[in-house]
């Protein structure tokens, strides 16, 4: 009776065996960057949303935003053309933004740089 006991303990404890969802799948939004389609509507925009316009929308931009407008596609082309957006979110600027914060993630950054590279299209 004893011999089979053991086993049968093993194998109910080895039914609770609990995996948390980190565990098995890893943290949330670690997964890989894909900027194999980037689009201004979908990914770029969102991104300068977040993280831009609190200062630099058409409402903010006289006042906190230095006048640089990044609510639309023409405006973000502006900076996009004369290398300042990316200078700037990057922090290689002598402006790096987002003022008095860090660097947007590697992500962020990568997408905006496939966007720019695959011609910054208005799509």
């Amino acid at each position: 009776m004893k011999k089979l006991v053991l086993p049968l303990v093993l194998f109910i404890l080895s039914g609770c065996y609990y995996d948390s969802e980190e565990a098995l799948f890893g943290k949330p939004g670690t997964g890989a960057c894909d900027t194999s389609v980037t689009k201004f509507s979908t990914q770029v925009k969102p991104i300068l949303s977040s993280y831009c316009l609190t200062c630099h929308s058409n409402a903010n931009a006289a006042g906190s935003g230095a006048g640089i407008k990044l609510e639309n596609y023409a405006d973000v082309k502006i900076y996009v053309d004369n290398g300042k957006l990316v200078g700037s979110i990057e922090h290689t600027s002598s402006f790096p933004m987002p003022k008095g914060g860090g660097t947007l993630s590697v992500c962020d950054i990568s997408i905006i740089n496939a966007w720019i590279t695959k011609g910054a299209l208005n799509d």
